[in-house]
């Protein structure tokens, strides 16, 4: 069962927002047990809209099968059971600016002379060496520096970055990838190492086929609207109410698709004999397409596409995706049950086996929920443990 592999890792997360908590995510929903660390004010992104019942929701859908604690990392004590914390992890995940773990005696040189098995990951907007190293970076502004905005929104319109965080949900991806191989050879040397995943470079990873075209014939790509650049048609068409994405590039398929639409001969014209042909008539060929398309609705020409095996379907806006027959039949959310928000229903893990995903054992955390027990299975006594609660401000 994927949803145990991990049973017994302790994980320790120094992360917050969105890249490295998707992360820590991961090898929780793996059966890693995670135990978030949170300065006294919290994750930023318990800051993050929308809200419910004054939960940044963010913070629920990245946080689940969490433990958390609060640790004010400037006062000794505090520090010290962070340290006993580390001490005793298999894995440890943070995204400070490269040096601020140096300063506060948690950097991967000194804490892995007392754990040398220890996996420790480092997540930052520009990786740890380099002059841009020390640079901050929000997911935005990564998308801007990589050249993804330059390359989404509509030709000859303003700069348009993706409204979803793919930067950071990359980064946190690429940075589990890194910790699982690093796990993987652990079993093998019997110690950890120092791994990594930098923002900058997991946007480069986004754009992997754009860049080597770009280093193959020179050319400098610009928006291409919801057109591929490498293949016609593949992009979204207009109908009579609407419209669809059609993928029907491949010879077979471009022929089928003017038989559907009622033009064959279409197949024939020398403009749009072969892809790159298409490719170099692309405007053309769209007013053609639509020309004929915007006839009929959307339900009639997903139904005649289906029949001669054209890959298309309808643009979905999340209402419809959330009714659709894949969504439903996949099952793809769950609702958990948060101390504070109620009954919260979010995506779950995407992770999984066939037939088999796994299920959330918890809620995310309320802010400092589980310092008191995590301490206590570090040996403290009861006396400190509520000192340190009281220094926190967290409730009785």
């Amino acid at each position: 069962m994927l949803a145990n592999v991990l049973s017994g890792l302790k994980v320790v997360d120094f992360t917050q927002v969105m890249a490295g908590p998707t992360c820590t995510l991961c090898l929780a929903d793996l059966g890693a047990d995670v135990v978030k660390v949170e300065a006294p004010g919290g994750d930023l992104a318990r800051a993050l809209s929308p809200w419910i019942q004054g939960e940044g929701v963010p913070f629920l859908a990245l946080n689940r099968n969490k433990r958390g604690i609060v640790l004010d990392l400037k006062q000794p004590e505090h520090l010290l059971a962070a340290q006993q914390l580390v001490a005793q992890a298999d894995v440890l995940v943070e995204s400070f600016r490269p040096g601020v773990m140096a300063r506060l005696g948690l950097d991967y040189a000194t804490v892995s002379a007392a754990n040398p098995r220890l996996i420790y990951c480092s997540v930052s907007a520009y990786g740890q060496r380099g002059t841009a190293k020390d640079l901050p970076g929000v997911d935005g502004v990564l998308q801007a520096v990589s050249g993804l905005m330059s390359i989404t929104g509509a030709p000859e319109g303003e700069p348009c970055k993706v409204p979803v965080p793919v930067v950071d949900l990359i980064t946190g991806y690429l940075a589990t990838i890194s910790v699982l191989a690093a796990l993987t050879d652990r079993q093998r040397t019997g110690l950890g190492q120092h791994v990594e995943a930098s923002m900058f470079a997991s946007a480069i990873a986004l754009q992997h086929t754009s860049f080597a075209s770009y280093f193959a014939d020179g050319q400098v790509p610009g928006p291409q609207g919801n057109a591929a650049p490498y293949s016609t048609p593949n992009e979204a068409v207009r109908c009579a109410d609407g419209w669809i994405m059609v993928a029907a590039y491949h010879p077979a398929r471009w022929q089928a698709l003017c038989n559907a639409i009622g033009v064959p001969e279409l197949a024939c014209d020398p403009r749009f004999a072969d892809n790159k042909s298409r490719l170099q008539h692309r405007k053309a060929l769209l007013c053609e397409l639509e020309g004929h398309m915007r006839v009929h609705s959307r339900a009639v020409w997903l139904e005649r596409f289906a029949a001669v095996d054209i890959i298309c379907g309808p643009i979905n806006d999340y209402a419809e995706v959330a009714h659709s027959g894949p969504f439903v039949d996949a099952e793809l959310t769950e609702t958990l049950l948060h101390p504070t928000a109620g009954a919260v229903t979010m995506p779950r893990s995407m992770i999984g086996a066939v037939g088999e995903r796994p299920k959330a054992r918890r809620a995310a955390p309320t802010l400092g929920q589980h310092t008191r027990e995590v301490l206590a299975e570090l040996g403290l006594p009861s006396d400190s443990i509520e000192a340190m609660a009281a220094s926190s401000h967290l409730p009785n």
